[in-house]
């Protein structure tokens, strides 16, 4: 798994590094100032006296040199930051509604989880590991060259239950190496629960594909057009995250319409070894785990820690409308 972005920034990065390295290794040998001097006096000299085109390309050479050695400490610094200790995301989609909204300019804190190689992602040195409730960037298993977000819900080891009518999670920690005895699930509250001020609205386009969007309206408000979203507290391993979803999660009455038919409306899964479960907080509006697989430990990126800012916009491609300075706050 190769970051192409890192590889061309170590490209580039390498590139201006020898034009610097060279630039002053010359400058050791020769003085510095008389150096200066002597070097913008014969550039100046050939560019007004030389009507060849050799002494054009010297003289051009010579500035491009000079302009990409000075690119090197930047470069440098920008490399080590973004490779190492933080990296910005911008949120594209839905799918952790209500902690993070689209727009949203996030801070990823990269060495939290290990220093890796930037390139191919290898861990070089170990420093930590994702805990359940921790917001996390990763490389898309099906397709690396693309990064999600998502929230740990799953440690390695551990059993995963879900019931998709009551929208209620069951985790059994560490279930591989407890295999032996009767293990008790981890306990998971729901509290809080509440009409969110959070809109789904349903289109279809020309072609009859059906897709959705989001429009914040007060709770009092009413809107004909969507389906108003449930927001709650769920809160496990002592660390609480808002929650949206259709109806309110431990809601019995659509249940008993299924009762024929309960065993296909709960999923389960095994975490296995350096990999992990995650889902969206906007739960009936998120790809993840439940539906392609589990995140390898190798395809993370890092940490969310902080929102930023955010951008608003009317739609995608429009210029935005406004900065949504209120935005700025710790990712829970």
């Amino acid at each position: 798994m190769i970051s192409t972005f890192s590889l061309v920034l170590v490209i580039i990065t390498g590139i201006s590094g020898i034009f610097w390295g060279i630039k002053q290794l010359y400058i050791i040998i020769c003085n510095h100032n008389q150096h200066k001097k002597i070097f913008l006096q014969k550039s100046n000299n050939i560019y007004q006296q030389s009507k060849n085109t050799y002494s054009l390309i010297i003289s051009y050479c010579s500035k491009i040199s000079e302009f990409v050695s000075s690119l090197f400490p930047i470069l440098l610094l920008v490399f080590i930051i973004r490779s190492f200790i933080f990296e910005p995301f911008r949120i594209p989609s839905g799918s952790m509604m209500p902690t993070l909204l689209i727009g949203d300019f996030i801070l990823v804190k990269k060495f939290i989880y290990g220093i890796k190689n930037p390139v191919t992602q290898k861990t070089l040195i170990n420093t930590g590991h994702p805990k359940r409730g921790d917001v996390i960037v990763f490389k898309y298993p099906k397709n690396p060259t693309l990064n999600y977000i998502k929230r740990v819900i799953g440690e390695p080891g551990d059993k995963i239950i879900y019931n998709i009518i009551t929208k209620q999670l069951t985790i059994y920690p560490n279930h591989i190496n407890h295999i032996k005895y009767i293990q008790q699930p981890l306990p998971i509250t729901y509290n809080n629960i509440s009409p969110s001020n959070f809109i789904q609205i349903f289109s279809s386009d020309a072609n009859g594909k059906v897709n959705s969007s989001f429009i914040k309206i007060k709770s009092q408000k009413k809107n004909p057009h969507g389906i108003r979203l449930i927001q709650t507290t769920e809160s496990f391993n002592g660390i609480e995250h808002n929650i949206l979803t259709m109806i309110p999660p431990g809601d019995q009455n659509l249940t008993k319409m299924y009762d024929q038919h309960t065993k296909h409306l709960i999923s389960e899964w095994l975490v296995p070894t350096d990999e992990y479960f995650v889902m969206g907080d906007n739960r009936d509006n998120s790809a993840d785990s439940r539906y392609w697989g589990f995140v390898p430990e190798r395809n993370i990126v890092g940490k969310a820690i902080i929102i930023w800012m955010n951008i608003k916009k009317r739609e995608e491609g429009i210029w935005p409308i406004s900065i949504q300075m209120n935005r700025i706050s710790k990712i829970q």
